[in-house]
């Protein structure tokens, strides 16, 4: 670099640290402990001594990670010894050790109520365990004597359940219920009246669920979720074990996926039923059991499954967080998996949590491709039901489970998270979950303690050494999505009811991550075409449309967050309630969009036909349309704006889409804050920008944030008939934040745009090769012509080691003419620390692998190490060839993204080191836009 171009950009380095430290709006927002990335700390049979839980959190915190959860999951073997009882006295001091040793490093701990999952243990006894109906249905003949044994066909049951109703219904309607003539033996002594019969007996039995992955202490029945009093009593142990022991509550309580498997019902559910539906579900047996065949008893079923809902919220769900709070703490809930409506049990907790679970495919050039992978369920139309929750209840944060089942084990590069999580972001999450850190003893050997589901996020995976990079890319992004609110353009209303009525497979219907596009998949599509056109939305309940207001023309939640418009999908049932609040919000002010139809049906059987035809006559207040077109209208001071076209009908509300989605493919979220607007960029697809972007609000000036290295500067912007355009440079795999100013022209140094300045130096030959670091060690140095896989070396150790080898290189630049230098290192595997005449540049984890250098060459010889770090693959490999053991875990051991038991021998050899082609590319500032 020319001594001129070094003036300049010292000039905006030290300027650049002024004007951030006098203004406030300009710098990068404070990073806290949650804007951290955190994990979920297994702590395998609690094995844990203070020596390494000293060691393990120390090792965390270094690296920057904020916060842990713990789960105490099943023991290690050998170490059964020092397998430590779940709460006891011992369990306790080693959870206040933690929290204090955390203290240490600005840390903080959560706290799963549960080994393993779902909530359950040895204090769960069988009434208060997960609950199952059990059907059995009989045939009588009227006018005969009956003298029936009523007893549960399942053996296993026979012990536990218990008789709750036993119904009879004729061939001509008729309804008797037979339970009090059921004598103590079980026997039914009845003459039945003239006709056919036909009974049907609904035993209350339990679904015998054992807590899944459970640590010692923690074993037992899976709770009823849905009891009142069996929560209760549940929850009561952590409150003798916190009081006994004076041990403080953690930061938070967490609640893993709803796994709680075929628990359809509770003792008290008839009751429950028959209080909020006005109607008794045993009268309806028939129509419960008969799998949709009807309308009346799709109705039925509806209703039970609204039913099962309230009751997950209520009794589970609300309780559990009001008991956190009650001890200062809070709650952190993965609704996935529950049969109920998603929307309204997230809103129900302190931070909603989602998941992701598989490897998504992006198109980006040079991004690694495993073919051992399993495809990512929780999309963005799935994490949303969490991020939709959060922004309408006004919750701060929403979670993710994050990285689960990434990859096969031993197979993680850092390279594959970074798009991953940037698809969390604009999905709306803003704190990280890693799944997950194994608590592994210092003394353990290679490869540690891991649990059976990836990814390995510790300090045993080879990749730690880099990992901090990545941890300080996640800390900068969740900076900013931390702060300000949502800004999410609209409201899209959650159709369940025609989900509860669509859906018929059996009557219980859990909302499981696995399944959710097939649940879903007319809302699927819907959610997909309005991103498609650069618009984003939060989903809405029933719930949270009745508690919600207009203010200046916007929708307001109850949560505090505003909306331009809400959108009623195609959807044919809605609550005469909701419509009434719809219509009330129009005539307000509010701008409310009919997506290809009105609807035209109530949910529920009791007074289905009466509240049908007042829906009917309230519909018929809107606008007579067709919606072929797409047509606006004014019930008192809002819109009703009808049609089939996405586009027509955001821009008939005056809602604009970001160009960056639907013109350069990319992926964003936009956040307002009390200067405007700020928005999380990523480059997900094999679409480069080197031009202007058309934003969907208005700005007097911006500014770009860099995450993976930190820098910042003025954006470059223009106005192009009355819309904010900016000048954007952004790289397939690459991301950036923007912050806009509405009003104000902020007065800090520029951003700076490169373009090619010709003159290019590519590293081919003359590189030398060290391992710094290997097991197996490889001794010597390699004098390679070639860029390649360290695995092609002679050396036999090279195709079987894991560690981090040393390419060096010494070049000569005659004149540095151009303002900058880029050093591009081509193909990667895995990650790389880059030196330039003995002073660190940087740490390169993610496409496009690429750096600025051009302050650390100089005229004349200069020197390149790279330090590259490769995957544990072709290490266990190894292992697994020679017979050695590592696979030393109780219950389900070490399993394949598949769930199935295999070795790694078989595996080929993975590529290793750095592959290239490394280019230096000398680039000036541009100046003509």
């Amino acid at each position: 670099m020319n001594k001129k171009g070094i003036a300049f950009l010292f000039f905006l380095i030290s300027t650049s640290f002024l004007a951030f430290a006098a203004d406030g709006d300009t710098k990068w927002p404070q990073q806290t402990v949650e804007s951290k990335p955190w994990t979920r700390w297994w702590w395998f049979g609690s094995a844990v001594d203070e020596t390494n839980l000293t060691y393990n959190i120390g090792k965390l915190g270094k690296a920057g990670i904020g916060g842990v959860e713990i789960t105490p999951i099943y023991g290690v073997k050998g170490y059964e010894d020092k397998y430590i009882p779940y709460l006891s006295p011992k369990w306790m001091n080693m959870l206040s050790y933690t929290h204090n040793q955390a203290q240490k490093w600005e840390m903080q701990v959560d706290m799963n109520n549960s080994t393993g999952w779902p909530f359950g243990g040895p204090d769960v006894t069988p009434d208060n365990a997960a609950c199952k109906a059990i059907f059995q249905e009989y045939r009588v003949s009227g006018n005969k004597e009956t003298n029936l044994k009523i007893r549960v066909y399942d053996q296993k049951q026979q012990s536990i359940a218990r008789l709750s109703r036993l119904m009879a219904y004729s061939d001509k309607g008729k309804k008797l219920d037979l339970t009090t003539l059921v004598n103590p033996d079980g026997i039914l002594k009845w003459k039945a009246p003239k006709g056919e019969w036909r009974l049907i007996a609904l035993f209350e039995g339990r679904t015998f669920q054992q807590v899944k992955r459970a640590a010692p202490g923690g074993e037992g029945y899976v709770m009823d979720h849905l009891d009142a009093n069996a929560v209760k009593n549940y929850l009561q142990k952590f409150d003798n074990a916190f009081t006994t022991s004076q041990t403080p509550y953690p930061h938070t309580f967490f609640n893993d996926s709803y796994e709680v498997y075929g628990a359809n019902w509770s003792p008290t559910l008839l009751e429950e039923f028959y209080k909020r539906k006005s109607y008794k579900l045993e009268d309806h047996f028939p129509e419960l059991l008969d799998k949709g065949k009807t309308d009346r008893s799709r109705r039925v079923v509806s209703d039970y499954r609204e039913t099962l809902g309230e009751m997950l919220e209520e009794n589970f769900t609300q309780q559990w967080t009001n008991w956190a709070h009650a001890h200062g703490a809070i709650t952190r809930n993965q609704a996935h998996g529950s049969p109920a409506n998603l929307i309204d049990l997230y809103a129900t907790v302190d931070i909603p949590e989602c998941e992701i679970f598989g490897i998504s495919d992006f198109n980006i050039p040079g991004l690694r491709k495993d073919s051992l992978i399993k495809k990512n369920d929780g999309d963005p139309v799935t994490l949303k039901f969490a991020s939709s929750a959060a922004h309408i209840a006004g919750k701060k944060f929403t979670s993710a489970e994050t990285f689960t089942w990434l990859t096969e084990h031993f197979r993680t590069s850092l390279s594959q998270c970074k798009p991953e999580i940037d698809q969390m972001f604009t999905s709306g999450v803003n704190h990280v979950f890693f799944h997950g850190t194994p608590y592994s003893p210092q003394e353990a050997p290679w490869p540690g303690w891991l649990f059976y589901a990836t990814i390995n996020m510790s300090p045993t995976n080879a990749f730690w050494n880099d990992a901090p990079a990545f941890f300080s890319y996640v800390t900068r992004v969740q900076s900013f999505l931390q702060y300000g609110k949502p800004d999410n353009d609209l409201l899209l209303y959650f159709p369940v009811y025609d989900i509860w009525y669509e859906q018929q497979d059996d009557y219980y219907l859990a909302f499981s991550i696995h399944d959710m596009k097939k649940r879903l998949p007319k809302f699927y599509e819907t959610v997909e075409k309005i991103r498609e056109s650069g618009r984003d939305v939060d989903y809405i309940s029933d719930k949270f449309i009745l508690s919600a207001t207009v203010e200046n023309g916007q929708i307001k939640t109850a949560g505090g967050t505003t909306y331009k418009a809400l959108a009623i999908p195609a959807a044919k049932f809605l609550p005469l309630e909701t419509a009434k609040k719809i219509y009330e919000l129009a005539a307000n002010g509010a701008t409310i969009l009919f997506i290809d139809q009105y609807p035209d049906d109530v949910p529920g059987l009791k007074d289905w036909e009466v509240r049908k035809n007042k829906l009917k006559k309230l519909v018929n207040k809107f606008p007579h349309v067709d919606f072929g077109k797409t047509q606006v209208d004014k019930p008192g001071k809002g819109n009703i704006i009808t049609g089939k076209n996405y586009n027509e009908l955001f821009e008939a509300a005056g809602i604009q889409g970001e160009s960056f989605i639907t013109q350069f493919n990319g992926q964003c979220i936009r956040r307002k804050n009390e200067s405007g607007y700020h928005y999380f960029f990523t480059m997900l697809t094999n679409n480069p920008i080197d031009g202007w972007v058309q934003l969907a609000v208005k700005a007097t000036s911006a500014l770009f944030f860099d995450p993976l290295n930190g820098t910042s500067g003025k954006a470059m912007i223009r106005d192009n008939n009355g819309k904010t355009e900016v000048y954007m440079q952004l790289q397939p795999g690459q991301s950036l934040l923007l912050k806009t100013f509405t009003n104000e022209d902020v007065n800090v140094p520029t951003w700076i745009y490169y373009q090619p300045a010709g003159q290019e130096i590519v590293l081919e030959n003359g590189w030398k090769l060290s391992f710094i670091e290997s097991e197996p060690a490889i001794e010597g140095t390699f004098d390679i012509d070639t860029l390649g896989s360290w695995t092609n070396l002679t050396n036999e150790n090279a195709r079987k080691n894991v560690g981090t080898a040393r390419y060096s290189i010494t070049f000569n630049i005659d004149n540095l003419s151009a303002d900058e230098y880029w050093l591009r290192l081509g193909d990667v595997r895995e990650s790389a620390r880059v030196r330039v005449n003995g002073m660190q540049v940087d740490t390169l984890f993610a496409v496009p692998f690429k750096t600025t250098v051009g302050k650390y060459l100089k005229e004349g010889e200069n020197t390149l190490e790279i330090e590259i770090t490769n995957l544990p693959a072709n290490r266990i490999a190894d292992y697994d060839r020679r017979g050695i053991v590592w696979r030393i875990f109780h219950d389900i051991n070490i399993v394949d993204v598949n769930y199935q038991r295999t070795l790694y021998d078989k595996w080929d050899v993975v590529p290793s080191g750095l592959l290239g082609p490394v280019v230096i590319k000398g680039v000036c500032i541009k100046n003509n836009f």
